[in-house]
């Protein structure tokens, strides 16, 4: 399992402080390929001073969330039943020098194997980045003796491949909540439907009796197989008394563009909440 927040994870080899000077810049964050073109291209910037050594390799994963229902990325070495592309996605280069603050473009290429069925396929593109050292502060070195850590910087984004029909939607079961201090924490069993991953929008509104707002949230977020996320909502300054809180699922998402999100139907739910 990774640790991951969003659709991006950037996992630091390093001192965090120093490490976004050494790594690259993606773009975009996220990849569709359709099986029409069977390609997509993603843009490597480095904003650094030095030369960045770049290594681009494909895996399998996708997000679940662990018991506590923070998100991690599930990394099985065997796929199973589910639908992976990490075997016939390539990139091109898979290894590249790029200087201080130049691009490089790098082609993505799907070979399907004969026979694909129709439906999405899920690969992870990870991009490494090394060059360049953090200083490091050791009290007990000598007198002109510098000691630094080499920087390695890893950006995971995602790869959807699609073919044929694909269809999607999640189903949404009724929000547990919990009141811890000032805040509201509120759980939600999601399941996918359909044979393609559900990219969208978690929103949650907080009313009170009158049918004020009160309370909000909104989380980006995908369901690939199943999850069960904690939102946090602040009810600090709030009077005693009965609210409903009503969650929502909506295809959408402001950070990705229009056409990468499949149609799906939104989904809601509500729940009374008593605040004492």
């Amino acid at each position: 399992m990774i640790r991951a927040a969003g659709t991006a994870l950037l996992t630091l080899i390093g001192l965090a402080t120093s490490a976004a000077a050494q790594g690259v810049l993606v773009a975009p964050h996220a990849v569709v390929i359709d099986h029409r073109t069977r390609s997509a291209a993603i843009t490597l910037y480095n904003p650094g001073s030095e030369p960045a050594e770049v290594t681009i390799a494909t895996f399998f994963g996708y997000p679940v969330t662990d018991s506590t229902g923070d998100f991690e990325l599930a990394t099985p070495t065997a796929p199973g039943a589910l639908p992976s592309a990490a075997g016939w996605v390539e990139a091109y280069p898979r290894r590249t020098v790029i200087g201080p603050l130049e691009r490089q473009t790098v082609r993505l290429l799907a070979r399907t194997p004969n026979g694909l069925a129709d439906g999405e396929y899920w690969t992870r593109i990870m991009i490494t980045a090394t060059g360049g050292r953090a200083p490091v502060v050791v009290d007990s070195a000598p007198a002109g003796i510098q000691v630094g850590l080499n920087l390695e910087v890893r950006t995971i984004i995602p790869l959807q491949y699609r073919k044929g029909s694909v269809t999607t939607g999640a189903q949404l079961e009724r929000p547990r909540v919990t009141r811890v201090g000032d805040s509201l924490l509120v759980r939600a069993r999601m399941v996918r439907q359909g044979n393609a991953a559900f990219v969208g929008t978690a929103r949650g509104t907080l009313v009170d009796a009158g049918n004020r707002v009160v309370g909000s949230f909104s989380v980006p977020l995908a369901v690939y197989t199943e999850i069960d996320p904690r939102f946090t909502l602040s009810v600090a300054g709030l009077p005693a008394g009965r609210y409903r809180l009503v969650l929502e699922l909506t295809a959408e998402r402001a950070d990705l563009p229009p056409e990468q999100i499949l149609k799906a139907s939104p989904s809601s739910t509500d729940v009374d909440v008593v605040l004492p």
